[in-house]
């Protein structure tokens, strides 16, 4: 879709001298907290731009063209911290936001773990990773890729009674992180998002589902009809739902519910989770926590990733390592900060993680749900009954009831329920159906047994 039109050529370009007048902005910053007496100092730049559609019953909703500019300021004096931002690039206003910052900084209070991350670990092989693709697009084009897609959706399918709408997006972000260590760093990324939802039956008989596709180039999008499609079997495939009686059941998450287990994960052993002890998983790395074959790796040098980088947030060279090998959890996820408070050394995730990816060790989803024989496949969840500092976990959730390996009837109003610590354990299969639409990479994921609320019988 991108071809090298004039257009795409100079939004090449264009980014690289937006970036080179950040990276000035960031300088010319950095010298006004010097002079102003801050012993350290860090500069955030940014920019963003977008276009985002929504069409729904074949009529325009809404048409939104977005442009953004960020630049934030963080002094030291000492290991006292303050920070300002603004978004006007006139002297007068950075000088007024460094002067704020400094003022914000004398202000507070000394506390130890304040401070840059150290200068030996920032990063010095700056790459690109193939992120930076700008979709040629125009408002009237978005608007019929969105009508097409929900068209195909309502087309397909006699069961389709109505639309939630479809959406088409796009947007652009370049951003420079700069400290007084004399990092800089320049990165620039493109987003694009075709997505659909709709409604099956009438009355009390509805039900709704959908489907997006996302990537960092819009060749990497599925097509408008394929969505359409996708949203309207999904939605389709939901009428008639029956419950289940309550019970304790093998629950296999469908690989785009699963990944919430990973983030529910990922935030129990977060550094400000931890340094509060407000997780289920402190003091936890080191000790096994899944099945002896279960592993997640950290790939912040994929080629198109989501959240590829070289850096992090405070400018730490990235580095690929394992986050759970073995079933063990091998570190935490540490910036500088919540690193000094634990005592330890930052992970170089400032700012998150930078690309997960779980290990599968089965096969496809139909080779998941043979494995499972019988049990709850879960499409959705809902609610946020998650508790991170005990880990328990309770959320509403919908999807099918499997017998003999095969999907059997749609089901709803229920919910599942157990502790976080023992569902992990409890992990009987990774599949290698991978969504590919986040950072954190896997396929759908198979507890061994899980308390389902649905029924009661008598």
């Amino acid at each position: 879709m991108n071809e090298l039109t004039p257009q795409y050529a100079a939004s090449l370009g264009d980014s690289h001298a937006r970036l080179e007048s950040l990276a000035e902005v960031s300088q010319r910053l950095l010298e006004r907290c010097r002079a102003a007496g801050a012993t350290q100092a860090e500069v955030s730049c940014s920019e963003e731009s977008g276009l985002n559609v929504n069409v729904r019953m074949g009529e325009v909703e809404t048409v939104e063209s977005t442009r953004d500019r960020g630049i934030a300021v963080t002094v030291y004096f000492g290991q006292r911290k303050g920070s300002a931002s603004t978004a006007d690039l006139r002297e007068e206003s950075l000088g007024a936001t460094v002067e704020q910052a400094c003022a914000i900084a004398l202000h507070t209070e000394h506390d130890a773990a304040a401070g840059l991350a150290e200068a030996g670990l920032m990063a010095r092989d700056l790459r690109e990773f193939d992120s930076w693709h700008p979709w040629v697009i125009d408002a009237d084009r978005a608007i019929d890729l969105a009508l097409a897609c929900e068209q195909a959706g309502r087309e397909s399918d006699a069961r389709i009674e109505n639309s939630d709408g479809a959406s088409v997006g796009t947007g652009e972000s370049i951003s420079v992180y700069a400290n007084s260590h004399g990092f800089i760093g320049r990165e620039r990324s493109t987003q694009h998002s075709l997505g659909c939802a709709l409604i099956a039956g009438r009355g009390d008989a509805m039900q709704r589902d959908g489907w997006y596709s996302i990537g960092l180039s819009a060749d990497d999008l599925e097509s408008a009809a394929t969505i359409g499609r996708k949203a309207a079997q999904r939605a389709a495939s939901r009428l008639q739902p029956r419950q289940i009686a309550t019970g304790e059941y093998p629950v296999l998450f469908a690989a785009e519910m699963a990944r919430s287990l990973v983030g529910h994960l990922l935030g129990a052993v977060s550094g400000g989770a931890l340094y509060r002890r407000a997780s289920f998983l402190v003091d936890s790395a080191g000790t096994q926590l899944f099945p002896d074959w279960f592993a997640i790796d950290e790939l912040p040098f994929l080629q198109r990733g989501f959240r590829s980088s070289s850096f992090d947030a405070e400018g730490v060279a990235t580095r690929e390592a394992p986050l759970v090998k073995g079933g063990v959890l091998q570190r935490y996820i540490l910036g500088s900060y919540s690193a000094r408070k634990l005592g330890l050394q930052t992970t170089a995730n400032a700012g998150g993680v930078h690309n997960l990816q779980v290990e599968a060790n089965a096969g496809d989803f139909e080779a998941m749900l043979a494995g499972m024989g019988r049990g709850l496949l879960v499409t959705e969840l809902m609610g946020q009954g998650v508790n991170t500092v005990t880990g328990d976990y309770s959320r509403g959730a919908a999807g099918f009831w499997v017998e003999n390996g095969q999907i059997q009837y749609p089901v709803d109003g229920i919910t599942v329920a157990g502790n976080l610590k023992s569902m992990f354990a409890a992990i009987e299969a990774v599949g290698s159906d991978v969504d590919p639409r986040s950072h954190l990479r896997t396929g759908s994921i198979l507890v061994g047994r899980m308390t389902v609320a649905g029924e009661t019988v008598e």
